[in-house]
């Protein structure tokens, strides 16, 4: 989601589901790895599978992974929705 104007925080969203815990931590982990490798970014983490939902902030994206259910309660994209979506993939 691109979030520019509407957001002074970060510049784009990137929302995902995963349908277990070790999933949602596999994902935080090669997300991580391989935008530190492609780009030398540094993330800050904060949550984790258990919790449902994992936040992995790069400063100008912020990626978040959570579980089917918590992404149904928080409903980001309803949140955000003058925000434009670049890519939807279901």
């Amino acid at each position: 989601m691109d979030l520019k104007g509407l957001s002074d925080f970060t510049d784009c969203f990137v929302i995902a589901t995963g349908s277990s815990e070790r999933l949602l931590d596999s994902l935080s982990a090669i997300v991580k790895e391989e935008i530190k490798k492609s780009h030398g970014y540094n993330a800050v983490v904060e949550g984790s599978g258990q919790t449902g939902w994992v936040i992995i902030d790069f400063g100008y994206v912020v990626v978040h992974l959570l579980s089917e259910e918590l992404r149904g309660y928080y409903d980001l994209e309803s949140l955000w929705n003058q925000a434009k979506v670049v890519l939807s993939v279901q």
